[in-house]
């Protein structure tokens, strides 16, 4: 087979997301990678086109003789540090990996026709912000890595997988004087959760999606449970909180009892007074009492409020790193 034989289509909607998921948790096995996904988490993700992403445009199925053999997404977010980044990733089985470039050009195809839509809108377009084209992959996919660097994709930054190998002798410190837990209750009560979670967030390097379409699409994520949410607050005011998660489908497939600590945060006035430490431990203690016999999180490698340091103290270690990749755009030599 060659390229020559392929064919790029958009995304077909419901019908694709089996596909979508083969071909991602294919990946993910072949490079020894623990992430999966399911169908019900991409019907979340992908339900309702946004701002930043619209599943019809921005999402690229690659085939071969009617088998998908690989896809690709776009998407944009406002950075904090003064970006427009437009995301691409891109994933194809192990056996044709040569995907990947036909994909690409198509996805930068997809980017060219959103920035000309965004100019087209006036000031509110880019905003005046520079544009960049950005990614991250695993450092152990090389292969992923290289198409783009080959591309012009640089490093900028680096995140860590930190993994708690178990959950015995967890250390409880107290809370902060006049704070206390309470769960959040009802769609208002998770709400408030969000916007406390992006709040605190507008301090990290990068961006993302924090409008209402996004809110809506995490509420329909399958592993949200709020009875897992470990919130912190002092009177009315939500302090700092841990969004742990327990993805079932990923643990069977993994062979795996794990939770993981999907957004751990402290908002600015109550920082600096060990809150991260307490949070952190209680979510540990909570998903040893639902079953779960380890714990992960990601976190950027220079984040500014020392979470790093938190989670080492608590026990987690390590063990996989990925690598931010951004490339200026235009490219050179293209009108903008």
């Amino acid at each position: 087979m060659t390229v020559s034989t392929l064919t790029i289509r958009p995304y077909a909607g419901e019908a694709d997301l089996p596909r979508l998921v083969a071909i991602f948790n294919a990946v993910a096995e072949a490079d020894g990678l623990h992430d999966r996904r399911s169908v019900e988490q991409l019907a979340a993700w992908y339900a309702t086109p946004t701002a930043h992403l619209d599943p019809g445009r921005d999402i690229l199925v690659a085939e071969e003789d009617g088998r998908p053999i690989g896809y690709g997404r776009h998407s944009w977010v406002d950075t904090t540090d003064g970006l427009r980044e437009h995301r691409v990733f891109v994933f194809a089985v192990p056996d044709r990996r040569d995907a990947l470039e036909p994909l690409m050009n198509a996805l930068e195809a997809r980017v060219a026709e959103a920035a000309a839509e965004q100019d087209a809108a006036g000031p509110d377009g880019a905003a005046g912000r520079r544009r960049v084209l950005g990614t991250f992959v695993p450092d152990t996919q090389a292969w992923r890595k290289d198409a783009f660097t080959r591309r012009g994709y640089a490093p900028v930054r680096w995140g860590f997988e930190m993994v708690r190998p178990n959950l015995d002798a967890i250390e409880v410190p107290p809370l902060p004087d006049g704070l206390e837990l309470r769960p959040v209750e009802g769609r208002a009560g998770l709400r408030r959760l969000w916007d406390a979670d992006v709040e605190a967030f507008r301090d990290h390097w990068g961006g993302f999606d924090d409008s209402d379409e996004a809110f809506e699409a995490w509420l329909a994520e399958p592993d949200l449970d709020p009875s897992l949410c470990v919130v912190a607050w002092d009177g009315d005011e939500i302090a700092g909180a841990v969004i742990n998660a327990i993805n079932a489908h990923e643990n069977g497939l993994i062979g795996q009892q794990r939770g993981w600590l999907d957004s751990v945060f402290v908002r600015r006035p109550w920082r600096r007074r060990g809150l991260a430490a307490a949070l952190v431990a209680r979510s540990l203690v909570l998903l040893r009492e639902r079953g779960l016999d380890s714990a992960v999180l990601g976190v950027d490698a220079e984040n500014p409020t020392g979470a790093l340091g938190v989670y080492e103290r608590a026990g987690f270690a390590v063990v996989s790193r990925d690598v931010n990749l951004r490339r200026p755009w235009p490219p050179e030599g293209m009108d903008r």
